[in-house]
């Protein structure tokens, strides 16, 4: 069984993916794992052909920052060699520009404010 916390990131990541889609994504991969981190979710922008890594962040309340302020400088240094790693394992995506968002979900997940930032980051 899943601890809680884990069950409460599944619901933020299922809520985001489904926003996602109905903005126009495709999905590629889920929960890309490797020993550098993970990928919440890997999409596809075929209008811009974008390979977008995202990150999902929630959180119930903003007494400490919003959901979006928790990724820091060592956390999108995680996502972009993980990225890496899943760029040199799929070479269908070679031609593809590459970006990373971040989708934040605040407030109570049955009815979350949805904020997602196009090109949240970038690799150097």
């Amino acid at each position: 069984m899943f601890s809680l916390k884990r069950q409460v990131g599944n619901k933020a990541e299922k809520l985001a993916l489904q926003y996602l889609k109905k903005n126009g994504l495709k999905l590629v991969e889920q929960n890309y794992l490797t020993k550098f981190g993970e990928i919440d979710i890997i999409m596809l922008d075929k209008l811009e052909q974008t390979l977008v890594f995202v990150e999902v962040r929630y959180r119930e309340n903003m007494r400490f920052g919003s959901a979006i302020s928790t990724i820091n400088n060592a956390k999108q240094e995680k996502i972009i060699y993980a990225a890496n790693h899943f760029l040199q394992k799929t070479s269908q995506y070679d031609d593809f520009i590459c970006r990373f968002d971040v989708v934040g979900l605040e407030s109570n997940l049955k009815c979350p404010e949805i904020n997602w930032i196009k090109n949240a980051f970038e690799a150097i």
